[in-house]
C-alpha cells in the first residue's frame, strides 16, 4: 500500500498539468488567505479605535442627568475574530455594532452587506470559499480516473499479480488523493498561523484544529466518493459526470432546499409582526416620562410604604429614578420574552439544518467551519445575550443613581458628576470558549463520521465484488 501511495504521488508529479494547477492553486490560496489576515486586522483596528472613541467620549462627559447619559448611551462592537480571516460566516450580513441606550433594545447595524452590493450578492473572497468550493472540485478531477485508468490499461491485473489486494489499491489512491487537499489545508493554516501569531492562544489553537479536521474529514468523503464511483462506473466520463452532479447538489441545490425546509418548519415572525407585538407588550408597561397607570400607583404605594412617609416630596430619595428602572424591568420582561422566542427559533432552525448533513455532509462541513470560527448564529446570538446584559447593568447604574445619588423627585436638573461616569464599567465581549460549545456541533461531528464511514465500508465492500475486465 505504501508503494502504490508513493507510486500515485509520482505520477502527479510528472503531470504537468498537475504541476501548473498545484501551483495555481497554492499561489491562490496564498494570496487569498494573505489578504483575509490584512482585511481582518484592519477591522480590528478599525473596531478598536472606534471602541476607543466612544468610551473616551463618556470618560469625558461633563456633569449631566443620569437619564439623561441613558438617553446618550454607548455602543457594543462585536469583536472580530482571528479565524474571521478564514471563514467570516454570517458576520457580514448581521452587522457588528449595536447601540445601547435606555427604553430600547436595538438590533445591530452597519452590516458590510448593507454597505456593498458586490458583498451582498457575491460574499466576500476568504479562504473558506476556496476550500468549500474549489479544493473539493481540484480533488474530484484528479480522482475520477483513478481506477478507470488502471482498469483500461490493465495495470490493475498487473498489481494485483504483485500479491496487493484490490482494497490496498483503492486505499492508497483514496489517501494520494486526499493528502494533496490536506497539504493545502495546512498551508493556509501554516500562513494563519505566521501572519496571525500575536493573536493566537489555546483558544485559537483549538478552534483551528477543529476547523481543519472538519475540512480532512469533508476531503476524505469527497475523495472516497469519488474513487468509489471511479470504481462503479465502466469509463472515466461517466464517473466524473456523476461526481460533478454530486459536487453540485451538495454545494448549491441542497443547502437552498435545506434552508427553505427549516423556514417552513419554524417559521420566524416578520419585522413588521415583531415590532408590533413589542410595541404592544410594552405599552402595557410603565411609560418613564409619563409615569401613569396601575404599575405606576403601585410603585408608589409601596415607596411611600417602605420609608413611611405620606408624599413623594417627603421621600429623601428621587422616586423618578425609581419609575424609570421599573420601566426598564418591564421592558426587560417584554425583551426576554419576545426575543427568547425567537432565539429559540433561530436555534431550532439551526438544529434542524444540521440534520441536513445526512443527505449532505457539506452543510455539516460549512456548519462546522462557521462554528470553530466563531462566526455563525450561535455565536451571534451569544454576543447578543451579553450585550443586552450589560445594557440592563448600564441602564440600572444610571437609574440607580438617579434614584439614590442626592436628588429628590422632580429634580430633573440634577446632575452626576464626571467621577461617577468614569466609574461606569465598560462593556467586554467574552467569547465562550469552543470546550463549551463542542455539544451544540456534536450533530456535525458524527455527521461527518458517519459519512467516512459509510464510504470506506462502501469502497472496501465495492473492492471485492467489482469486476476486472
Amino acid at each position: 500500500m505504501k508503494d502504490i501511495f508513493i507510486n500515485e504521488w509520482r505520477g502527479f508529479v510528472r503531470n504537468r498539468l498537475f504541476f501548473v494547477l498545484s501551483i495555481l492553486f497554492t499561489g491562490s490560496l496564498a494570496v487569498v488567505t494573505y489578504l483575509g489576515i490584512v482585511q481582518n486586522q484592519t477591522q480590528i483596528e478599525i473596531h478598536h479605535e472606534a471602541h476607543q472613541h466612544i468610551r473616551s467620549q463618556w470618560d469625558e462627559m461633563k456633569p449631566t442627568n443620569p437619564h439623561g447619559a441613558a438617553h446618550f448611551g454607548s455602543y457594543a462592537f462585536k469583536p472580530t475574530t482571528v479565524l474571521n480571516g478564514i471563514d467570516e460566516g454570517i458576520t457580514s450580513v448581521t452587522g457588528n455594532v449595536l447601540r445601547l441606550e435606555g427604553h430600547a433594545q436595538n438590533d445591530l447595524v452597519y452590516s458590510e452587506a448593507s454597505q456593498s452590493l458586490l458583498i451582498s450578492r457575491f460574499g466576500k473572497l476568504k479562504p473558506s470559499l476556496l476550500f468549500q468550493f474549489i479544493i473539493p472540485l481540484f480533488l474530484i478531477f484528479l480522482a475520477f480516473n483513478t481506477y478507470t485508468k488502471e482498469r483500461e490499461s490493465g495495470r490493475i491485473k498487473l498489481l494485483l499479480s504483485q500479491g496487493t489486494s484490490l482494497q490496498k489499491i483503492l486505499l492508497a489512491k483514496v489517501l494520494s488523493v486526499w493528502m494533496i487537499g490536506v497539504l493545502l489545508l495546512l498551508f493556509a493554516v501554516f500562513i494563519q498561523i505566521v501572519f496571525n501569531n500575536p493573536g493566537f492562544n489555546a483558544e485559537t489553537f483549538l478552534r483551528l484544529f477543529t476547523l481543519s479536521l472538519s475540512y480532512a474529514l469533508y476531503y476524505l468523503i469527497i475523495t472516497t466518493l469519488t474513487v468509489l464511483l471511479s470504481v462503479q462506473f465502466s469509463s472515466s466520463s461517466a464517473s466524473l459526470t456523476f461526481a460533478i452532479a454530486v459536487w453540485v447538489l451538495w454545494t448549491i441545490f441542497l443547502p437552498k432546499i435545506a434552508g427553505n425546509a427549516v423556514e417552513q418548519l419554524s417559521p420566524l415572525p416578520t419585522r413588521v409582526e415583531f415590532k408590533k407585538a413589542m410595541e404592544t407588550d410594552r405599552s402595557k408597561g410603565i411609560d418613564g416620562h409619563n409615569p401613569s397607570g396601575d404599575r405606576e400607583k403601585e410603585l408608589e404605594k409601596t415607596t411611600l410604604a417602605k420609608y413611611k412617609v405620606d408624599s413623594l416630596s417627603q421621600l429623601p430619595i428621587n422616586f423618578d429614578g425609581l419609575v424609570m428602572q421599573a420601566d426598564e424591568e418591564y421592558g426587560n420582561s417584554v425583551w426576554d420574552k419576545h426575543f427568547g422566542q425567537l432565539y429559540e427559533q433561530l436555534l431550532s432552525q439551526k438544529r434542524n439544518y444540521q440534520l441536513s448533513g445526512i443527505i449532505n455532509p457539506f452543510a455539516s462541513l460549512q456548519n462546522l467551519s462557521m462554528g470553530s470560527a466563531g462566526t455563525d448564529m450561535i455565536h451571534h446570538l451569544d454576543f447578543l445575550k451579553q450585550a443586552e446584559v450589560y445594557r440592563r447593568a448600564f441602564i440600572k447604574t444610571l437609574n440607580d443613581k438617579h434614584a439614590y445619588g442626592g436628588s429628590k423627585t422632580g429634580e430633573w436638573e440634577w446632575k452626576a458628576n464626571n467621577d461617577f461616569f468614569r466609574s461606569v464599567k465598560d462593556f467586554e465581549y467574552t467569547t465562550t470558549s469552543f470546550a463549551n460549545l463542542w455539544t451544540k456541533y456534536l450533530i456535525d461531528i458524527v455527521v461527518l463520521a458517519f459519512w467516512v464511514i459509510l464510504l470506506f465500508t462502501l469502497i472496501l465492500y465495492s473492492s471485492k465484488r467489482v469486476s476486472l475486465l
